[in-house]
């Protein structure tokens, strides 16, 4: 959604059993971000097919042709994308501000490229993303020489000032976060010689496994304490590669809860990213019980990816260890959905890191679940206890323009006793836009007007 422009789009959710389906999930977005910044990184043609087009990607494409790129999409038919890029060091100075809308992810990544090849660029984005702290990728940029003119506490708009020489930087980071990691290594990228980025705590790690594929020199060292350093060569002559983005596991973790919660349901997905940074929210579930199976195991440009199946199940309470977080950060909301319907506690640790989302998750989360009648509560400042067993349903669910608790208070509606209402679904076309009809396709009892479609349950 772009700034300015917003449109309010309740809908309810209403009790259900039997939902059924064999689906392909739209491309992970992850991924999606980081191919088009690859692609722009190097000159020739990348061909990408299985790119998620949602709002949040569709800006980080927009953001590249700005810096030079020139992008086909759709020359082959409605699943290709071809970007024409320009070489590491060579970004061209955007012509107007970018607008990233709601994409934290495409902000904070193309800062990353600004800040070592661009003399000036103004970032912003929607009234959610101008509320999330960007200092805490601007402080690792400024390593390298760049400058960010903003608001107070890092908030967008922003300025960036890229490194007129720009230098090779070393930065030791205490937060398991892929944005900042993926930020550092694309502004090293842009500068010369080598630099180092240490991380105390792994985070997800497409951005090095992508570029290396490229042909990019990023080495990595694993302490026996598990802290983790990333060396990084720039101003590399990257090659052009044919990239096929898996399906998001993030997005598949609606239908695979929403199977395991409902009676008498059962759901595969396909083609789902199961790199082991990413795959958290299964291993929970199969500790709480869930009849999950994981088949068809392969893997593709180096990453490993199978199909899920889900069937309905007798959930358990379990404690969900902090050190988990990072691979499951974004699953949170549909996990404690989950444990509404367990029996007994789950506990989940280590979730600072949801306050500054496209909400603070944890809060939304957690006062969503109170609005249905779940028993939640805080435990200090990132655990939540959720006690499960039922979800009495009914209520108002304020979503914060966050469409990870519009889709997850969705879900919960088929599992409740009475139907749930959510005040907003309109952000949900950020990540996943297709989540409408695929879950009225499953059996979900839904109501909701998108643009000119309605959708009624029967």
């Amino acid at each position: 959604m772009k700034s300015g422009t917003y449109v309010f789009t309740p809908a309810l959710s209403a009790p259900t059993t039997g939902l059924k389906g064999d689906f392909r999930m739209p491309g992970d977005k992850s991924l999606s971000h980081r191919a088009l910044m690859a692609g722009h990184l190097t000159v020739g043609r990348t061909v990408i097919h299985g790119l998620l087009r949602a709002g949040d990607v569709m800006n980080t494409l927009a953001a590249m042709r700005s810096l030079g790129s020139v992008i086909e999409d759709r020359p082959g038919g409605a699943d290709e994308v071809i970007v024409n890029g320009v070489g590491t060091g060579a970004s061209k100075e955007p012509e107007d501000v970018i607008d990233f809308g709601n994409s934290g992810t495409g902000a904070r990544l193309t800062m990353g490229i600004c800040a070592t090849s661009v003399r000036h660029a103004v970032f912003t984005g929607d009234i959610s993303l101008r509320r999330r702290p960007m200092n805490r990728v601007t402080d690792p940029l400024r390593g390298f020489g760049a400058e960010f003119y903003g608001r107070e506490g890092g908030l967008l708009p922003i300025c960036v000032k890229g490194a007129t020489d720009p230098r090779p930087a070393e930065y030791r980071s205490e937060i398991p976060s892929a944005q900042i990691k993926s930020a550092f290594l694309l502004a090293a990228l842009n500068a010369p010689g080598e630099s180092v980025f240490i991380e105390a705590e792994p985070a997800r790690d497409h951005t090095e496994k992508m570029f290396s594929a490229f042909g990019a020199d990023i080495r990595t060292e694993i302490a026996e304490n598990g802290e983790k350093t990333i060396k990084v060569t720039g101003l590399p002559v990257l090659k052009p590669q044919k990239l096929e983005i898996p399906g998001d596991p993030s997005s598949a973790a609606f239908f695979i809860v929403a199977a395991l919660i409902t009676p008498d349901s059962e759901i595969t997905v396909r083609n789902i990213l199961l790199n082991p940074y990413r795959t958290g929210l299964f291993a929970s579930l199969r500790e709480m019980g869930a009849d999950l199976t994981i088949f068809n195991l392969r893997t593709v440009g180096g990453e490993e990816i199978g199909d899920i199946t889900a069937k309905s199940s007798e959930l358990t309470g379990a404690d969900i260890p902090a050190d988990r977080a990072p691979s499951m950060i974004d699953e949170y909301p549909i996990l404690s959905i989950a444990a509404a319907t367990a029996k007994g506690d789950t506990v989940m640790r280590g979730l600072k890191e949801l306050r500054v989302k496209e909400s603070d998750r944890l809060s939304a989360v957690l006062h969503g679940l109170q609005t249905i009648g779940v028993q939640a509560r805080l435990d200090g400042e990132d655990t939540l206890i959720v006690t499960g067993g039922k979800i009495p349903g009914g209520g108002k669910v304020k979503t914060h323009e966050d469409h990870r608790i519009a889709m997850s208070f969705l879900i919960a509606g088929a599992a409740a006793e009475k139907a749930i209402e959510v005040d907003d679904t309109s952000f949900i076309a950020t990540s996943f836009p297709e989540f409408t009809p695929l879950a009225t396709q499953a059996g979900l009892c839904l109501e909701v007007r998108e643009k000119t479609k309605l959708y009624v349950c029967d």
